[in-house]
């Protein structure tokens, strides 16, 4: 029998909806049954495309006798990490201050008060690796709680005063200048992989934000070393099992330092990043391997993530069945030599050696993960590419990787910036329409009459959980690369509102300080706070982007001080710790740039040389610049005001810091201007 979460929209949730585990969701319902029944809560935090998630549920919440002591001793709460971003961030908190580490499953005992005091993440259904039991921890934890209910309500009094208690290095309302982005760069050199691009060791995370700031850097200091960093980490990625070397896009992660075996999970936020990314570095450097990643990327986020209502789903599993029943990770992706020689016949050498294809495999059980290896010589490409689709067909057939369907805002606001920008480079007009889709979804269910955003939706029901700050700052900043690209203002004008909630709801008046919830929010234990960059840019410095992007592009002055006042925190960690504040270094470019403000006039968006002039800006390099379209007598964007064509021509004005050059009518000329 179906127990409460069969009432949910999250896929994760509804995984399990048909255990034994008689769950709750995150609610005041679940903490009210906690206080009237004595029992403590066991809160368990996931998320659907969590291969550890999966083994736990499997092993433990699938379990009839382990549920029914749950029942009995706990009242129990699943939470979808990616729906309540809030509720993971405050207990993650406490379970990496607890433990030194954190990951997912999270799994947290709590008082009926939502005080959490005992912590852990994945546990097993037997001792091992020095492990307690789940069994072990559940009769350990009710023990507790009868015996020493008075101690147990002690440590979680301390636990909640030590959290409130652990203020974030701000570092003042103060932007980081010249200094401090050099000192930045010399951090990221320091922990530069040289021989197999990226940062740190494994497992390696692509890091498409602090790539983004190497691009600006260089483009705005001339700085070789910056673009190299850039350039190579991109072409170790793409060449790398991370990528998708069939079907293009990325896997979250690699769990070595070569980029060679991925966590196969696909998540919308990471490819809608490397999309961005890729198509930068094509527009910095003109690679033909970044226009390929850039426009392979787009491709596999609208055929394999656009849901009918034109949003992005969330995320594809790691995990598929193999084939035999058996869930295994990265079933869909990997391939042996036989598996080569069935669908390729004479050609299997050549796809093995093409794509390092061994007999003993770099994966598991003589598997191997597709790559592209340096290699001498040359290979016929017209063959190379017929392999690629006989592979792409034969790998269509194999069970595919289940798809998390919820859109969440945020990674739509993403994905609407990566979309629009490759479409308009690339003359994909497709990827620019798919951008529209999926903005148009997000006015159309997402946002309230107030322009108040949701977090979530699935199959066009929006779900309950308001937005968070990443919410509003992303789908801000997608809102304004689709005003660049299509001049059209009204996504200027939704930007406006939402980034009006931001310094109304979200910003500290006092310190310029940003949270991540809403000052009407549902209150936690603490009021969640982080400024790092971690998988996806966070509120704060996602919000000092688009709070600029929005000030350069309308006058406004309360929101380009507010941007420069939360980029405070970038000039306090941006040289401790510069790879966890990739985003923030980005914007702090964009303002030490200005940015460059960039507005083309024309008789008509369809006339020839407006669309050259309007091309041109857009594939200018000058960190953060932002471009406006449209036609002398358009009131639609506030940069266009004032700017007549030159002598019946089309022109473009570009202004920066209040000083504006002379018009010009040559695109080549605009070129130079924003190219450095």
């Amino acid at each position: 029998m179906p127990n409460r979460l069969a009432q949910e929209t999250s896929p994760y949730l509804l995984q399990h909806a048909e255990n034994p585990v008689d769950w709750w969701p995150w609610s005041a319902g679940a903490f009210d049954e906690a206080r009237k029944s004595g029992k403590p809560v066991l809160l368990s935090v996931g998320y659907s495309s969590c291969h550890w998630c999966h083994v736990m549920a499997h092993e433990s919440f699938e379990d009839q006798e382990t549920a029914d002591y749950l029942n009995t001793h706990f009242v129990n709460i699943k939470v979808d990490r990616e729906e309540r971003p809030d509720v993971d961030a405050v207990y993650m908190e406490a379970v990496q201050a607890a433990t030194g580490q954190g990951g997912w499953p999270m799994t947290v005992f709590l008082t009926p008060d939502a005080e959490p005091f005992y912590f852990g993440t994945y546990f097993p259904p037997a001792p091992r690796h020095g492990m307690p039991s789940f069994r072990q921890v559940l009769e350990g934890v009710r023990s507790a709680w009868t015996d020493r209910r008075e101690e147990v309500a002690e440590v979680a009094g301390k636990i909640v005063r030590d959290l409130a208690g652990r203020e974030i290095s701000y570092g003042g309302p103060e932007a980081p200048g010249e200094e401090e982005l050099a000192r930045a760069l010399l951090g990221l050199t320091r922990e530069y992989d040289a021989q197999r691009g990226g940062f740190g060791g494994a497992p390696k995370f692509p890091p498409s934000m602090v790539i983004e700031f190497l691009l600006r850097h260089a483009v705005r200091t001339g700085s070789e070393g910056a673009l190299q960093m850039a350039a190579d980490t991109c072409e170790r990625m793409a060449r790398g099992g991370i990528y998708d070397q069939l079907g293009g896009g990325f896997a979250r992660y690699s769990v070595d330092r070569e980029w060679v075996v991925p966590h196969f999970e696909k998540m919308l936020y990471d490819n809608a990043l490397l999309c961005r990314v890729y198509a930068h570095l094509w527009r910095t450097t003109g690679s033909a391997l970044a226009r390929r990643v850039a426009l392979e990327t787009a491709d596999f986020m609208v055929r394999e993530l656009r849901t009918n209502e034109g949003g992005f789903a969330s995320a594809l599993d790691a995990d598929s069945d193999d084939g035999s029943g058996k869930h295994v990770e990265g079933a869909y992706y990997v391939w042996t030599p036989e598996q080569l020689r069935d669908v390729l016949g004479d050609d299997a050498e050549l796809a093995a050696d093409y794509f390092g294809v061994t007999e003993e495999g770099t994966f598991e059980e003589g598997a191997s993960v597709l790559q592209l290896p340096q290699r001498e010589g040359v290979f016929d490409a017209e063959k190379v590419e017929s392999i690629k689709r006989r592979l792409l067909a034969a790998r269509a057939a194999r069970p595919a990787p289940g798809r998390d369907d919820k859109v969440v805002a945020a990674w739509n606001g993403l994905a609407i910036a990566a979309l629009a920008e490759t479409g308009a480079y690339f003359d994909r007009p497709d990827l620019v329409e798919a951008a529209v889709g999926a903005a148009d979804l997000l006015v159309r269910l997402h946002l309230d009459d107030h322009a108040q955003i949701a977090r979530t939706s699935k199959d066009g029901q929006v779900g309950a959980n308001a937005g968070v700050l990443e919410d509003y700052a992303d789908v801000a900043e997608g809102f304004l690369a689709l005003a660049s690209v299509t001049g059209e203002g009204v996504w200027l004008e939704f930007a406006g509102f939402l980034l009006d909630h931001v310094l109304a709801r979200f910003v500290d008046e006092e310190s310029g300080a940003l949270y991540d919830t809403a000052s009407d929010a549902e209150q936690l234990i603490r009021r969640p706070q982080d400024p790092t960059d971690n998988a996806a840019p966070s509120g704060w410095t996602a919000a000092a982007g688009a709070l600029l992007s929005y000030a350069a592009q309308t006058g406004a002055e309360p929101h380009r001080t507010a941007a420069e006042r939360a980029s405070g925190v970038v000039k306090a960690l941006g040289p401790r710790v510069p790879r966890f504040i990739g985003w923030g270094l980005a914007v702090a470019e964009a303002l030490l740039d200005g940015p460059k403000e960039v507005a083309i006039v024309g008789p008509s968006l369809d006339d020839k040389a407006t669309k050259a002039l309007h091309r041109t800006a857009l594939l200018g390099t000058a960190p953060g610049a932002v471009v406006a379209v449209g036609t002398p007598e358009s009131d639609e964007l506030p940069l266009l005001a004032g700017r007549p064509l030159v002598q019946g021509e089309p022109a473009a004005y570009v202004c920066r810091n209040f000083t504006c050059d002379a018009p010009t009518t040559d695109a080549e000329r605009l070129r130079t201007t924003l190219n450095g």
